[in-house]
């Protein structure tokens, strides 16, 4: 279990940084299917392209942790939703205008004077939205996986709904329990034990793990074993939550918690490519901490530039971490 701050410190920056790492590097190949990935690139290895940048997953995980660090454990659903209105909602929301379909729902819904649990009555209450920005969750809520995932589901509560939901609690408590040192297959346990036996999520969650722990010494043969498991071949929507946030467990499982291996692996997977490397990112990163971090990676990660939220300009996601997470004094 983790005994020091600066040892809770050094998983926190690891799972933020590798949140936007992955972010940076699947960006490109979202949408994408492995054949369109390999044809224009090879294999992705490191960043594709010269000014590597994340996207509304690394802003919105900044959003999130914002509001964690001013709320804490007392967070409540209208915190959420005041929060919504005055960083993204009542604002120009830049030119992403407000990043997914599961945001762009919110905010219309938010707009017309809806609140909660109403304004998450859209059509993509499903989606990975809220398993993009859950990793601040499980890193406030070292340890203590189930806190995670009661914390992330009042955000959820605003934008996301049902396998939504579940698949943020999945992620956040996937990594609350990396933070205390658990093991991989212990990560995946506290995951799965915070989600419905028989929901989606859970289903394709056991699914991708069983194909990941097939031994393949080739990356295309794993990568291809985790994502046969998953994938629902012709449905046009990659961002469903149950199928992302399965790929990213399954390449983080594949990896045996490696940080390169977990997050190319899910990049390399394509589908929603950004968000699969996010979350593989996220819970490798907070397995292994930020030193696994590759130092080329690493330091392509600048401050956001708030092309999706204006509001999170300037913010770097080491500096959510750091708020994130005890000083010595507050640990002793």
């Amino acid at each position: 279990m983790v005994t020091t701050a600066c040892d809770l410190r050094e998983r926190a920056r690891g799972a933020l940084l590798g949140l936007a790492v992955g972010d940076a590097l699947g960006a490109p190949a979202e949408n994408l299917r492995p054949s369109e990935i390999r044809r224009r690139w090879g294999r992705i290895e490191g960043f594709v392209t010269d000014s590597p940048a994340g996207t509304d997953d690394t802003e919105y995980a900044i959003f999130s942790g914002l509001l964690l660090a001013r709320h804490g454990s007392a967070l409540t659903v209208s915190h959420v939703e005041r929060a919504w209105h005055h960083w993204i909602a009542d604002l120009d929301e830049g030119p992403f205008r407000g990043a997914g379909f599961s945001e762009r729902g919110t905010l219309e819904n938010l707009r017309r004077g809806l609140a909660a649990p109403i304004s998450a009555q859209h059509r993509h209450a499903w989606s990975d939205g809220l398993a993009m920005r859950a990793a601040p969750f499980g890193v406030f809520a070292a340890g203590r996986p189930a806190e995670a995932a009661r914390l992330v589901a009042i955000d959820g509560t605003v934008s996301h709904d049902g396998e939504g939901i579940y698949g943020g609690q999945a992620v956040a408590a996937g990594v609350a329990a990396a933070m205390a040192g658990a093991s991989v297959t212990s990560v995946i346990a506290a995951a799965l034990s915070v989600v419905p036996m028989d929901s989606w999520t859970a289903r394709s969650m056991r699914r991708a793990v069983v194909a990941a722990q097939r031994l393949q010494s080739d990356p295309l043969i794993r990568e291809r074993t985790v994502r046969s498991a998953v994938v629902i071949g012709g449905y046009p929507w990659t961002d469903l939550a149950p199928e992302a946030v399965a790929l990213a467990f399954g390449a983080y499982a594949a990896a045996r918690g490696d940080f390169r291996t977990a997050v190319l692996t899910a990049v390399n997977m394509g589908r929603d490519a950004d968000t699969t490397a996010a979350v593989a990112g996220a819970l490798a990163g907070a397995s292994r901490g930020v030193s696994a971090i590759p130092d080329a990676w690493a330091t392509a990660i600048a401050p956001v530039t708030g092309s999706c939220l204006p509001s999170m300009r300037g913010y770097h996601v080491l500096d959510i971490a750091d708020l994130l997470t005890p000083d010595e004094e507050e640990a002793a």
